[in-house]
Parts: C-alpha cells; sequence; structure tokens
C-alpha cells in the first residue's frame, strides 16, 4: 500500500525557540511499514510550517490509500491532528486515515464520536498495531480481528478491539531513518543535527500524575550496544551531532545503563546526549557519571517537581529534596549541565509558597530552570483525585505543560503567570547562574549555556507577550470532572 505519515502542524512556542526535532514516533511505524514492502513517505507539517490547505495538497498528490498522524505533545496537538485527518479526507474521501498516540489511546471512543475524519484509532504501541493494521486493509480482511484498534463497524458503531500485546523485543522494530530527507531541518540547542533515540519504554515508578506507567504497561530496553551503534551509525551517515534520548526513565537498571555508557565511550563520536533522569538514580549512580561524561552527556533533565517535601509525598515521586539538591551537584562536578523541572499548581499555592520554592530552587543552584505548571490528563490518578478543579483554559492547544489550565482559590491567574515568569527570570539572573553563562572553565559547556540563556530568554518573552494577548478564563466554572466526563 502506498501510505502517508504526516507529522501534524502544531507549532509550540518552545519548539519555534530551542529548535524543531524529528517526528520520532511516525519513523518507529515506518521502519516496519517499509520493511513490509509498502511504500511510506513522511511528510512534516510541522517542520514545514503548513497550512491546512498545503497538506491537503501534499496528500492530493501523493495519493495513498492510508494517512496516519500522530505527535509526541499528543495532548496540545490533537486540533492539529484533527486538521490532518479532515484534510485528507477533503483530498481523498476515501483514504483511510489512522490516528495513533497517548491522547486518542485514551480518548479513542470520544474521537471517534465528534470527528468524522478519523476512521481508526491506534492504542497503545504502534508499530504491530500499524502493521498488522495494514495488512488487513490490503486483504480486505475484517478489522474485527487486529488487536489494539477502535472503528467504526457496521452501522457506524464505534468498535473498540481488545488491547495489543506489549512488545517484549523492541530490537526487532525498525526506525526507519531513511524517510528523514534533509537532517539540516531538524536541528535544536544549537548542537547542529539532532535525532531521537529509543533505549528504553517505561517507568517502574507510579507518580500520581503521570500515565507513563500505565501507557507503556512495563520498563522494557534494547540491547545497549545496538543503541550506541544505532546513535554513532547516525553521526557517521547523517551529521547527527546532539540525540535526545526519549527515554521515560533510562536508568531503571545500572547494569544495563552502564552498559549503554560504555558502548557510547567505545564508539568515540562526537555525539551530545541529552537525558532525563531521575534525582534519586544520579545519586545512585554517582560511580558512574565519570563515564556517562565520557559518553557524550552534555545536560540532564531531572523532574523535581516541586521543593514541598509534603507534595513530594503526596503525588508519590519517591524522591526528598536532600536528594534532588545532591543531583545537582554531583553532574557539577563532573561537568554535566543540570536542568530541573519544577511543576506548580499540584496545590493551590499560596504567595508564600511561590517564594518558598524561588528560594529552594535557587539554593539548588542548577544551570538551568524549566518550570511548567501541573497539566492534568484523564488517565492520571492526580486527575481523579481533583476531579473539583476548575479548568480556566478550554483551548487544548494549550495544554502543554506551558500555561496555567487550574484556577486557585488563593490567586489569580496574572499573579500566578508573574510568578512562574519571575522564578525563571529570579533563577536564571542569579550571579553564579550568569558567572557560569559567560567564563564557565569548559568552552563547550560555555557555549551551550549561552545559548541556552539567550533562546531561553526569547521563548520566556513570547510567553509574556501570548498570556496577555490571550488570557484564560478566570470567570469559568467548568471543573475537571466535568471536562473529562465530555471529552
Amino acid at each position: 500500500m502506498r501510505i502517508l505519515l504526516v507529522n501534524p502542524p502544531y507549532l509550540s512556542l518552545t519548539s519555534r525557540g530551542v529548535g524543531h526535532q524529528i517526528p520520532f514516533g511516525l519513523l518507529c511505524l515506518g521502519g516496519p511499514l517499509i520493511d513490509a514492502g509498502h511504500e511510506v513517505r513522511l511528510l512534516d507539517a510541522e517542520r514545514g510550517h503548513l497550512s491546512p490547505e498545503e497538506i491537503e495538497r501534499a496528500i492530493a498528490d501523493f495519493a495513498p490509500g492510508v494517512v496516519m498522524t500522530g505527535h509526541a505533545g499528543s495532548t496540545p496537538a490533537h486540533p492539529a491532528s484533527l486538521e490532518v485527518m479532515r484534510a485528507a479526507k477533503r483530498a481523498l474521501p476515501e483514504v483511510v486515515t489512522v490516528y495513533g498516540g497517548v491522547y486518542p489511546t485514551y480518548h479513542a471512543e470520544d474521537v471517534l464520536a465528534e470527528e468524522p475524519a478519523v476512521d481508526i484509532v491506534v492504542r497503545g504501541e504502534g508499530e504491530a498495531v500499524a502493521s498488522a493494521l495494514v495488512e488487513a486493509l490490503l486483504e480486505g480482511a475484517p478489522l474485527a480481528g487486529v488487536s489494539g484498534i477502535t472503528f467504526r463497524g457496521e452501522g457506524g458503531r464505534i468498535q473498540t478491539n481488545a488491547p495489543a500485546p506489549m512488545l517484549r523485543r523492541l530490537d526487532e522494530w525498525r526506525v526507519g531513518w531513511e524517510l528523514i530527507e534533509n537532517w539540516d531541518l531538524y536541528q535544536c540547542f544549537g548542537l547542529g543535527r539532532a535525532a531521537i533515540v529509543q533505549f528504553s519504554r517505561g517507568c517502574p515508578h507510579s507518580c500520581a500524575y503521570c500515565g507513563q506507567y500505565q501507557f507503556w504497561t512495563k520498563w522494557r530496553y534494547r540491547d545497549p550496544r545496538a543503541v550506541a551503534a544505532e546513535i554513532a551509525s547516525l553521526h557517521r551517515n547523517h551529521g547527527v551531532r546532539f540525540v535526545d534520548l526519549a527515554d521515560e526513565n533510562p536508568t531503571s537498571s545500572k547494569r544495563l545503563w552502564r552498559e549503554f555508557l560504555q558502548a557510547m565511550a567505545d564508539e568515540n563520536v562526537p555525539v551530545r546526549l541529552f537525558a532525563t533522569i531521575r534525582a534519586t538514580d544520579i545519586v545512585r549512580d554517582a560511580d558512574l557519571l565519570p563515564l556517562m561524561k565520557r559518553a557524550g552527556m552534555i545536560c540532564v533533565l531531572m523532574g523535581i517537581e516541586t521543593t514541598d517535601p509534603a507534595t513530594l509525598r503526596a503525588i508519590r515521586k519517591g524522591s526528598t529534596t536532600m536528594e534532588d539538591q545532591r543531583a545537582v551537584a554531583l553532574l557539577r562536578e563532573h561537568g554535566i549541565l543540570s536542568m530541573l523541572g519544577h511543576i506548580v499548581g499540584f496545590e493551590e499555592e499560596r504567595f508564600a509558597d511561590y517564594a518558598r520554592a524561588i528560594r529552594q530552587v535557587s539554593l539548588y543552584d542548577p544551570d538551568l530552570l524549566n518550570a511548567m505548571y501541573v497539566t492534568p490528563h484523564r488517565w492520571s490518578d492526580w486527575t481523579a483525585d481533583n476531579e473539583r478543579r476548575v479548568v480556566i483554559q478550554r483551548d487544548l492547544a494549550k495544554w502543554d505543560y506551558r500555561n496555567q489550565l487550574l484556577a486557585s482559590r488563593h490567586l489569580s491567574a496574572s499573579a500566578i503567570f508573574c510568578l512562574v515568569k519571575l522564578m525563571e527570570l529570579a533563577v536564571h539572573a542569579r550571579p553564579r547562574a550568569l558567572a557560569r553563562a559567560l567564563a564557565h572553565p569548559d568552552r563547550e559547556l560555555r557555549a551551550h549555556l549561552r545559548w541556552c540563556f539567550r533562546f531561553s530568554f526569547r521563548v520566556w518573552r513570547a510567553e509574556v507577550a501570548e498570556f496577555w494577548r490571550s488570557p484564560p478564563d478566570e470567570a469559568s466554572t467548568l471543573t475537571l470532572g466535568q471536562w473529562f466526563g465530555r471529552r
């Protein structure tokens, strides 16, 4: 079959600031489909900043039998994904449209009931399901025999098939790197051509606000040396110099993480790595930090979420403020930059809570801060426990962790926004942080910090302008329970 994979035109202020990344999830689908003999093409409407009309023309020109879409930013990209499906149906009314990702997985029946342009929703991991689905379409076999999909059956009745089995051997599913035609289009964080690579899937932890452990069901991993070889190949064949590890928790196994780092060091390629790692694992693996540096790790994002011990316990984070602070210090000792992910809104904070958080984060002394807002999802335990919280942002495209979604009884949305922006400014403008950006002894880290400071400020400034142009609806009385009940 002729299959078009479309990355929807979801453009966030953050992606415009730090650069565009490859649509990794679609490439994961593309490899197995190509290997099965299908003609597959990628249309990156996000990177191309394509309009619905341009997407429609591109679909008509390629004339696929199947159009598939989905996005890593699954919830905020949902409106843009629907635009792709509608464009496909306008161009080719008979084309089969397939939609996958985390958001449609948990809203499959709602999506099909509300959007006639979507024919099939793939739930959960997509590689095996997409391949089986295309074979069924090609052979004219009943879709009832394809696990892991929701679709319209006879008479338009929505039918949900049984979940697909979890992929046990991730190395058996090849990434379709050849679908990227121009690697120069994918450069981020100022380090040149960039790629996303996945070492493992899933997370053994069960934080209340996160659904990764539910979506992926179990932590699984690839052959560490095969992953390192793939990264080296991307550098040698495509000039990739920066790799973002897409893992939810790559350090779940210290033994396997050590094997991966050693394999990367053995490959000896000038590729810099970025990964999200728990602070507790940084502390646990302190002896591996010299190897992590040799492997190419330039920056680690640690989701500390909050500096309040009671909130950490309530959300089942499984870490302490002392461990968070120690992790920052350990990374600095070994020449690796630290970025802290701090989330506001788990509780309905008061002014004093924000003041204390600014002081505490500053005390941690991170190199970079990513200040975010709690973003509820239908599938998280936190949402079920907070269903009476009021939703003040109804634009789903802004459910991206960078916009306030929920009201607070104690502070206005404007006050909270100003406090969050103040937190970012205060942490990055500290004398020690500025001194590192201006005169870090490591030339490479100094250059990277300067780039991050410059482009982070551009995003900061754009978010301030966007907030005042389109503030949230503070008169809303819609609760989270009502919001998800109607979606």
